[in-house]
């Protein structure tokens, strides 16, 4: 194992992105649906959190549990019928924390036309220990320049987490301190 492959603040051999890298493919039925007859969001969310936790565990070589979900955005309708692919890679790892990126593509089941994409979702999930505790994963190493972009992206969604989390935490002081009840 090369320098290049660990991290300086770490003694864990790095892996590279496409080692976890996974997809996910689902038809989509009536049971899936909602009110309005498409596909219900929370579908659409438990696949994007199922493969997420798949390429958390494989990155990180066990449990990982989700932080948290940022950033899901649904794009266009998915109907019955559709062939839903689920595409999800780690972008970036710290101590025990890991953002998976994951992009939802759909197509007709019986039609040889491209997959479109109709959704995509940024994820945060902790690795922890047999008591549920959080332990270190590998650093992420980039392979590409669509991968060093999405590490880069990554850091930029972690600096807005943190920012947002501490502004809370802030606020809830403030009016905590001047006799407010929440």
């Amino acid at each position: 194992m090369s320098n290049e492959d660990r991290s300086p603040e770490s003694d864990i051999p790095g892996k590279p992105t496409s080692a976890a890298r996974t997809t996910l493919s689902h038809i989509m039925t009536g049971s899936d649906t909602n009110l309005l007859g498409t596909v219900h969001g929370g579908v659409i969310m438990k696949l994007v959190d199922d493969v997420a936790g798949a390429v958390a565990g494989r990155h990180s070589g066990g449990p990982a549990v989700t932080a948290s979900m940022d950033e899901m955005a649904f794009l266009e309708p998915v109907r019955v019928g559709d062939l839903v692919h689920v595409k999800a890679q780690c972008n970036w790892t710290g101590r025990s924390s890991m953002e998976i990126g994951v992009r939802v593509l759909a197509e007709r089941w019986n039609e040889s036309t491209p997959a479109v994409q109709v959704g995509s979702a940024y994820l945060v999930f902790a690795a922890v220990d047999e008591d549920g505790k959080p332990r270190r994963v590998p650093p992420v190493l980039p392979e590409t320049d669509k991968d060093r972009r999405r590490y880069q992206e990554a850091q930029i969604r972690r600096t807005h987490r943190l920012a947002r989390r501490r502004a809370i935490m802030e606020l809830r002081e403030q009016r905590a301190a001047e006799g407010f009840e929440d």
